[in-house]
């Protein structure tokens, strides 16, 4: 039963509108590594346990994060269920699916891929931290970027979108 939820929530997930809006803009404008590279950073601002992220030129919120101590670059995205990570970032924070964990069937853009499910022992962005966060990981060429979703968002005291800010506080 909870491996059926887990799969439903996996399809929900990727299959939401705005995970297809986001990657189909994404395949049709993706730029270059080197572009992505040196586009500047906005950094968080942190006040205790609250941080605030200021909305990138593409209307999207972006942070970096830390993923069991690793840093990696998120794209917040309300409409996910779960965090999702690309392979190479999952890889960098210890987390290395073998070809056999790749057993949640996911629709993006690109078509339908396989996930594997991971736990994320912590999650930290500035003062906030999150333990034991239910993620997938998806293959490269499957998703653009990580995906920052409820399984994190949920945790917190509050999230919240206004002037062009969004808000996260535990």
């Amino acid at each position: 039963m909870i491996r059926l939820l887990m799969v439903l929530a996996a399809i929900l997930l990727v299959g939401g509108g705005s995970l297809t809006r986001f990657l189909d803009s994404a395949v049709t404008a993706m730029p270059s590594k080197a572009t992505v590279a040196s586009e500047p950073r906005l950094a968080p601002i942190m006040s205790g346990q609250t941080v605030t992220l200021a909305s990138g030129r593409d209307h999207h919120y972006e942070t970096s994060a830390r993923i069991d101590g690793a840093p990696v670059d998120f794209i917040v995205d309300t409409g996910a269920t779960l965090v999702i990570l690309r392979e190479s970032d999952a890889a960098r924070a210890g987390i290395r699916p073998s070809r056999a964990d790749y057993t949640a069937n996911v629709s993006t853009a690109n078509g339908v891929t396989k996930a594997a499910r991971a736990k994320l022992d912590r999650v930290e962005i500035g003062g906030i931290t999150v333990y034991d966060v239910p993620a997938l990981v998806l293959p490269d060429n499957a998703l653009w970027r990580n995906l920052l979703g409820m399984s994190f968002l949920s945790r917190l005291k509050r999230y919240e979108v206004a002037s062009g800010r969004m808000v996260l506080e535990q």
